[in-house]
């Protein structure tokens, strides 16, 4: 693999695609939601039922958007994908009732598999050579203002046009600016050599691919999905209902200032990677990062009503949501290399995005069932299981390391 790095210009244009491609097909839909139920005479959670079905969909089309990337190279898928987002954002804006509104949704999200995280990680990996973790880091931190920036956008756009007119303006926005920009970095990438894989010089890690027989490599995966999923279960349960979870633990109008602390955290878990973690294994990171989550269940229920103990939860939460983004990443190019690394993206990106659809609701059956404290230890409990999956890995690497440290030595 070649020591080159991605040119800072791409990257950053690629950081402001991921934040258009972010606010106008994932974040701006909650702004959105109370005028497209009031117009197709929907209750508001069904409409937001037809988006986790969307994000279903996508999520089980990412393997397929994985090879593509790889094959054809993620520039490329990129660029179809600008057009094919676009032209989904047209259908939705358009949509005369229910049904065809949810298909135009459902395009939009199949879209979204095209031009997000997993498609840009493949990018980077292509055009950015032996550097692409450290660019992976910089690049989520850049697209963690995504949320920040289209949300009071998208509210703003919404105080003078229609839902169907700010949709339109979406529309154009990512052909004007995401099409061309994914169009130029397809002429920066270049096609992945089906015969040649990342040596664990490459990737910078001993231990690499090189290490894992052919058992440990489909153990090692499956794990990782396994981390990986449990991961998208805890973050989604419990980000789509933090704002009634800490009014139901009785504090107040408190929680949703709390709740603010979030996104700051996100992004400064990120820097604070960027900064110091250069040197430690992306297996460790995905420790890291698994274990602050029910970590920061555990300080909000052992405290509860504190209002410091919330704020602790809210940091620790935060600091886990933005390490998992950049392991889900990084942790395959380091595991497996760059041989079929969109493939494994993709499958990365379906676990998390199934066991994401379907956590609000079990969450919400859960609680309705058991209670919300009961149900939030249980959770913490299903976190713990991540912790468990990624140290699994540590210890398969350590065990196919072992000889071949000692036949070094001897």
């Amino acid at each position: 693999m070649s020591d080159r790095k991605i040119p800072a210009a791409a990257l950053w244009a690629l950081g402001l695609t991921q934040i258009i491609g972010y606010g106008t097909l994932y974040y701006s839909f909650s702004i959105l939601v109370p005028s497209i139920a009031l117009e197709f005479a929907w209750p508001e959670q069904w409409v937001f039922g037809a988006l986790s079905a969307s994000l279903l969909a996508g999520g089980l089309f990412a393997p397929t958007a994985g090879r593509w990337a790889d094959r054809f190279g993620a520039g490329r898928v990129m660029t179809f994908g600008s057009a094919a987002a676009a032209a989904a954002l047209v259908a939705c804006a358009v949509a005369p009732g229910r049904v065809t509104f949810v298909l135009a949704l459902m395009a939009m999200e199949l879209a979204s598999a095209f031009v997000l995280y997993s498609a840009a990680f493949v990018a980077i990996v292509q055009i950015g050579g032996a550097k692409a973790q450290r660019s992976i880091t910089h690049l989520t931190l850049i697209a963690g203002f995504a949320s920040t920036l289209f949300w009071p956008l998208t509210a703003a756009l919404h105080e003078y046009l229609s839902w169907r007119e700010v949709y339109l303006v979406f529309a154009v926005i990512n052909v004007a600016i995401c099409l061309p920009i994914h169009a130029w970095l397809a002429r920066l990438s270049r096609r992945v050599d089906k015969n040649a894989s990342a040596t664990p010089a490459a990737i910078g890690l001993a231990g690499g691919p090189a290490a894992f027989t052919r058992r440990d490599r489909s153990r090692v995966f499956l794990l990782m999905l396994g981390g990986f999923a449990i991961e998208g279960f805890v973050l989604s349960s419990i980000l789509v209902h933090m704002v009634p979870l800490t009014t139901a633990l009785g504090l107040g109008s408190a929680g949703l200032v709390v709740t603010t602390l979030f996104g700051p955290s996100q992004v400064a878990s990120r820097l604070i990677n960027m900064l110091f973690g250069g040197r430690l294994a992306q297996t460790w990171l995905a420790v890291i990062g698994a274990t602050l989550l029910p970590l920061g269940l555990v300080a909000l229920l052992a405290t509860t009503p504190s209002v410091p103990g919330a704020i602790a939860f809210v940091i620790l939460f935060g600091l886990g949501s933005g390490l998992a983004s950049i392991v889900g990443g990084t942790l395959p190019l380091e595991l497996f290399g760059r041989e079929r690394y969109g493939a494994r993206l993709g499958w990365v990106t379906a676990a998390r995005q199934f066991f994401s659809a379907l956590a609000p609701f079990a969450l919400a059956m859960a609680m309705a069932g058991i209670g919300v404290q009961p149900t939030l230890w249980l959770t913490a409990a299903v976190g713990m299981l991540g912790i468990l999956a990624f140290s699994a890995i540590i210890l398969i690497r350590r065990q196919r390391l072992a000889p071949v440290m000692l036949t070094s030595a001897n």
